[in-house]
């Protein structure tokens, strides 16, 4: 685990949070491999989670036959609670961004920010980490 994991697209999660009643963010990988996650999540929860929200990621993919169309892509699951709900979006190739919130939660402005981010965590995933870009560093 040393140095696989640092968290340093945290800080982005964290912008989705700016949603008032938003709690957490987590990105995670489709076998379950937490990428990311919010500041307010302790590290250990948000990667029992990550394994949680894979299974569930799974679970909901396999019910497209019932919409209708079996072969209609998954795009978001949406799991309410008495007191809140957690959103989960793909997020890329391979990856998942899920989100808790509380029950008072403008649930279209927690999903437009969760989208929003899906586009801006796509070029950070798929770009790979430049080089200094600065001409004449030496």
């Amino acid at each position: 685990m040393n140095g696989h994991m640092t968290n340093e697209l945290g800080w982005m999660l964290d912008e989705v949070l700016k949603v008032p009643a938003a709690r957490h963010a987590i990105l995670l990988s489709a076998d379950g491999m937490l990428r990311a996650h919010s500041q307010g999540i302790r590290r250990d929860e948000a990667e029992r989670q990550a394994a949680a929200l894979s299974g569930l990621q799974s679970i909901s993919r396999s019910t497209a036959e019932f919409c209708g169309h079996e072969s209609s892509p998954w795009q978001q699951t949406l799991v309410e609670f008495v007191d809140g709900y957690v959103f989960l979006v793909a997020a890329g190739a391979g990856a998942y961004l899920a989100v808790s919130a509380g029950q008072d939660v403008d649930m279209e402005a927690v999903t437009y920010s969760m989208h929003k981010l899906v586009d801006r965590l796509g070029k950070e995933l798929t770009t790979p980490p430049r080089q200094d870009s600065a001409s004449g560093t030496a």
